[in-house]
């Protein structure tokens, strides 16, 4: 059952990508246009690792070898930022859900306070860029989860748990493809373009 209405404003969203697709660099763009928080499952994780948290403590070894975190601990930090007061008129989730389960939960919780998810944009990038991008961001970033062996490893894992979520939300008339190929810029205003017309679950209500 789509959850989006034509001519409502689209605030809630989910931003799916391969790694380097370019997620992060997008979602703060429309985080700051629609003047609601980005939610960026890595950011929070990496913040309770430099925090020495607990929580840091345990998801720092999968982080480090590009293994996904343990879906109890990613939960944990989203859901609660969720909960926060700034996130009640709409947030923009960066690489979150990872998975199937995470994506079952998140339903869950959301429909129960009555703000589901509106559109589900994956940002479309062949592997050969994908590739060069991260090594390019190894290079000026020096982050553990970019170098070479890892990466590949993330690659495999998002095709592996993360691809699925694509049919996941297809399936419920959420789902739209932007080419995430071209500047910052470009991809913007094609995502800009998706938000602002009918969503596919839209035009199947309406035809």
């Amino acid at each position: 059952m789509p959850r989006g209405t034509a001519g409502s404003r689209v605030s809630r969203v989910v931003l799916l990508g391969a790694p380097g697709a370019g997620k992060g660099t997008q979602a703060r763009q429309l985080a700051e246009r629609l003047a609601v928080p980005q939610v960026a499952s890595g950011e929070l994780l990496r913040w309770e690792m430099e925090a020495g948290t607990p929580l840091g403590h345990g998801a720092s070894d999968f982080i480090d070898r590009g293994e996904l975190v343990p879906d109890e601990l990613v939960l944990r930090v989203v859901l609660d930022r969720l909960g926060q007061p700034e996130a009640g008129h709409g947030f923009i989730l960066d690489g979150f859900p990872r998975t199937l389960r995470q994506a079952d939960m998140l339903d869950a919780t959301l429909e129960v306070g009555g703000r589901p998810i509106q559109r589900v944009l994956e940002l479309r990038v062949p592997t050969d860029q994908l590739l060069d991008r991260l090594a390019g961001r190894a290079r000026l970033d020096h982050r553990s989860d970019d170098r070479a062996d890892v990466v590949a490893n993330r690659l495999r894992i998002y095709g592996d748990q993360t691809a699925p979520l694509v049919d996941y939300y297809r399936a419920r008339g959420l789902l739209m493809p932007i080419d995430g190929v071209g500047t910052v810029e470009e991809v913007a205003e094609r995502i800009a373009r998706a938000l602002e017309g009918p969503g596919p679950g839209d035009a199947k209500e309406m035809g």
